[in-house]
């Protein structure tokens, strides 16, 4: 069953997410130069605080509570120091680069929690087996989004009809480290529906997905648990594909993020 990562600073949201096998919390506190690197697109840039933290902790009595923190900068050490002492099960760590800054922020975490790298720049991607080696590592996470800005793409799930989310899996999972990528749509939803990507998941052996705005959208009060359950049962569905049906599915999927990236333009 895949993590559904839910970002929230919201307590009464969190005790409904807590009530849900299976889900995992995000508080985000990533701020420094996000305003800049995503001017102009339709992308969620978080108004989480320290604070927050806390606060979703207090809340929790079964899922794990993951905290984004800025990129590695002077005042990491007492970042790293403040969320952990407010209770953070697990650390993302943003926009790195190479494998001595992820090294570097290992250090500081001392093993005092697992960390999660987001990889979601092109220098990740090209230093990937130099740092996929560090100490304290957890999950390996894929951010589509500026994944995709960084290799210069059209749409953010090209680098999955690329076969590049194919080598990240591979490596994160040879390495016995847990793995995920991009966000989910509500399954019939979405430029590429939320059931297609929750296909590749399952190809992958991907253990989470951040799930989309599209969830939580104020059309009914019941509207997130029906739509998980929804995901859920789908999830069921298409575990019992045999293996052809598995190899058709992800060529289709190929197929259809291709012809939208061509009809996005440059």
């Amino acid at each position: 069953m895949l993590d559904l990562i839910q970002i929230t600073n919201d307590p009464a949201f969190a005790r409904r997410c807590d009530a849900i096998p299976g889900l995992r919390l995000w508080v985000d506190l990533e701020r420094l130069g996000k305003a800049e690197r995503q001017a102009g697109r339709n992308t969620f840039i978080s108004t989480h605080a320290l604070d927050d933290v806390d606060r979703i902790k207090s809340q929790l009595a079964r899922a794990r509570l993951m905290v984004r923190v800025n990129p590695l900068h002077p005042g990491s050490a007492e970042e790293v120091d403040a969320v952990l002492t407010r209770g953070a099960d697990l650390l993302m760590l943003p926009m790195f680069e190479d494998a001595a800054t992820l090294r570097a922020f290992a250090a500081l975490v001392a093993g005092r929690c697992p960390i999660v790298p987001l990889l979601e720049t092109a220098g990740a991607l090209a230093t990937l087996d130099e740092w996929i080696t560090t100490p304290g590592l957890w999950e390996v996470y894929m951010g589509l989004n500026d994944l995709h800005l960084s290799l210069g793409q059209r749409f953010m799930f090209e680098s999955l009809a690329l076969g590049l989310v194919d080598r990240v899996a591979q490596a994160a999972h040879a390495q016995g480290l847990r793995f995920g990528f991009g966000g989910i749509a509500r399954l019939d939803e979405g430029l590429l529906p939320g059931r297609a990507v929750l296909a590749e998941h399952q190809r992958l052996g991907s253990g989470a997905v951040i799930l989309s705005r599209t969830f939580h959208r104020p059309d009914s009060d019941a509207v997130f648990e029906r739509e998980v359950a929804a995901l859920r049962e789908a999830e069921g569905q298409l575990a019992t594909r045999d293996a052809v049906a598995v190899a058709r599915d992800a060529a289709a999927t190929r197929e259809t993020i291709t012809r939208i990236a061509a009809g996005l333009g440059t």
